[in-house]
């Protein structure tokens, strides 16, 4: 995720017949990349014919006119007849008229249109959240309270408990390179990787995230690790899978490769951050964890490979990991407290103090993810609900979910394919 573009030479010069959708594939493109002139991170990657990032920049529409264009390309694109076109230009058309109404949503956003946190949700990822209140999450909150006893806060008392975790920062680049590896080596062996595919990997501060990936083109991505406050060793796969492999570096150069470039579909040139096509992204990402690390696997790979180069204990991964699984279980917590705090029903005092109550976090860990949700607004459904469906798909697989997964993320995938 993120906006970078990439200057990867590319030619659409797929052999098959013209489509009716290549105009309004090619209007969709131009409209995201003057978007991004308007909106900085709005294009997260391109890799298409550079003239047209330059004339974007050099000319892009006001964010008025650009609504105008894109309620223009989603009228026409309602106007084409599913029964008149291919089966792969039927998936085509479904998947354009999720990503322009999100564009349409988004610069009605720009234009000072003001929307519920579900109804934005709705229009920028095609999805509808449905959220549970806090309490029902007091009864994961009662089970960590067995599991880590003690005087004070359960915040303070967990958050104590997994510092006992940090890789020190020397470590660091060695810890998540051996993460990343194991990552990329479970993937390939499902899932063919393009010969010259690689990846850069930084550490940087000063983010609101804990990891990005900049995707490139041509099968290269850059990898960042925000090391604002320190990182802990359950981290490095979970950052392995979700940014690279079989997450955001595997999934946008599949895109490349399979949809760009052999079917010469314009339209993935591009790829707009607030759109149906981040809640693919994020959750299959975070879905692909537990898909390459199944059960106790991940603890497992951990104390045998990570612990060591951290210089932690490997005795002591088996009850984090324990309480991991608890804490996994209150990420919903986050979506309703943003739906809370974005609504206006809450403000950010306490915004952060019921994210340190229901996501047990450190003042400085709630407030980074409260800052966020600043940035990204209604985005955070795409981790936590994101995954719930991308793993329900992929558990309705059975014994072929890593092939189910490459199937979601190399094809036009929407999240209502997910519900199939």
């Amino acid at each position: 995720m993120l906006a970078l573009i990439g200057v990867a030479a590319l030619s659409i010069s797929a052999k098959r017949a013209p489509s009716p959708l290549d105009g309004l594939a090619a209007d969709y493109v131009h409209l995201s990349l003057e978007a991004g002139e308007r909106e900085p991170g709005y294009v997260d990657a391109y890799y298409g014919p550079k003239i047209w990032a330059e004339e974007a920049k050099a000319k892009p529409g006001t964010p008025a006119e650009l609504l105008a264009r894109a309620q223009a390309i989603e009228a026409k694109l309602a106007a084409v007849k599913p029964t008149g076109l291919t089966p792969d230009d039927r998936r085509r058309l479904t998947f354009l008229k999720g990503q322009v109404h999100a564009a349409t949503t988004r610069l009605a956003m720009l234009t000072g249109t003001k929307f519920s946190f579900a109804d934005e949700a709705k229009g920028l990822f095609s999805v509808r959240p449905k959220l549970k209140p806090l309490s029902a999450y007091d009864p994961v909150i009662a089970e960590i309270e067995k599991l880590v006893p003690g005087e004070g806060p359960l915040w303070k008392r967990v958050d104590a408990f997994q510092n006992r975790y940090v890789v020190p920062a020397d470590r660091l680049e060695p810890v998540m390179r051996a993460a990343i590896a194991e990552c990329r080596a479970r993937t390939a062996a499902h899932i063919a990787l393009p010969d010259q595919e690689r990846f850069d990997l930084e550490l940087v501060t000063g983010k609101p995230w804990s990891g990005y990936n900049w995707y490139k083109g041509d099968a290269h991505s850059l990898i960042q690790i925000n090391t604002d406050l320190p990182v802990r060793i359950d981290r490095a796969i979970d950052l392995g899978c979700h940014e690279g492999y079989p997450g955001h570096h595997a999934l946008n150069m599949l895109l490349e490769r399979k949809l760009a470039l052999a079917k010469g579909w314009t339209e993935f040139t591009v790829y707009p951050l607030y759109s149906p096509q981040s809640f693919i992204a994020e959750g299959s990402a975070n879905a692909g964890i537990d898909l390459a690390f199944p059960g106790a696997q991940k603890a497992a790979f951990e104390a045998a490979k990570l612990y060591p180069l951290a210089g932690l204990d490997p005795a002591s991964a088996a009850p984090y990991d324990r309480l991991l699984g608890l804490l996994h279980k209150l990420t919903g917590a986050r979506l309703t407290i943003a739906e809370m705090y974005l609504d206006g029903k809450i403000d950010r005092a306490k915004a952060i103090d019921l994210i340190q109550n229901y996501q047990l976090l450190s003042p400085e860990r709630a407030k980074q993810s409260l800052s966020f949700t600043d940035s990204y607004r209604s985005y955070v459904i795409n981790y936590g609900l994101g995954q719930d469906m991308v793993a329900a798909s992929l558990n309705r697989a059975g014994k072929a979910r890593w092939k189910r997964m490459e199937a979601i993320i190399s094809e036009p995938t929407t999240p209502a394919d997910l519900r199939h």
